[in-house]
């Protein structure tokens, strides 16, 4: 009597790998949340970390659309996604950073803000950004420039990203005082701490496995 052949069965704890398809609707749907959550900081006139905050304080002292500042602070950190942290990774991450700045400049043509609340933005703001990293984090991707730095260092040494990503953001709002009034510096701390405490609370290397 034959034996049929065995199929070799995947480890039981081997990480499911995400379809193209499936990253492709995570980077719009990241550009979608995070553009929101640009837009609510912008409205306010309010500040946050990593690049996306560096691109705040050069828009704000500029004029320039905050969507094409963010994508070109982002370039030179592409070189450290492609040889650090991997091919597939940068080109992801390239393609969220476009996504995102496309996003944000076009975000006036769909949404308008009569009035806003400058806590509710804040909070709101960086709620819908830790999202939007949270999605792009789980299939291997960023929002580039700093949050390279962030996420490598999280799967290469196992530091908690949103830990790491506070303490930068500080950094980098505490330099906006010679350019914001401090009132509007205190309540985007209150954005980059609802960020990086959605970071830190959902996002902890080995919880999710999907890749």
């Amino acid at each position: 009597m034959s034996r049929r052949p065995t199929v070799p069965m995947p480890p039981a704890n081997a990480p499911l790998r995400h379809s193209r398809f499936e990253d492709a609707q995570a980077l719009v749907a990241a550009a979608l949340v995070g553009s929101l959550g640009l837009g609510l900081l912008k409205e306010a006139g309010l500040i946050t970390g990593g690049t996306v905050g560096l691109a705040f304080l050069a828009h704000y002292a500029s004029g320039v659309s905050l969507g094409a500042l963010f994508l070109a602070i982002n370039v030179p950190f592409m070189a450290l996604a492609w040889f650090r942290v991997g091919h597939a990774f940068a080109v992801k991450t390239l393609c969220a950073i476009a996504l995102l700045s496309l996003a944000t400049d076009l975000l006036p043509r769909f949404v308008s803000f009569a009035g806003i609340d400058p806590f509710y933005a804040a909070v709101m703001g960086g709620l819908l950004a830790g999202i939007a990293m949270i999605i792009l984090f789980r299939h291997q991707a960023s929002l580039g420039g700093l949050n390279i730095v962030v996420h490598w260092l999280q799967e290469r040494f196992g530091w908690r990203a949103g830990y790491v990503q506070l303490a930068i953001d500080l950094a980098i709002i505490g330099a906006s005082l010679v350019m914001l009034p401090l009132e509007r510096i205190l309540v985007s701390l209150l954005g980059a701490a609802a960020l990086n405490l959605t970071l830190a609370i959902n996002h902890r290397p080995g919880r999710y496995m999907a890749v």
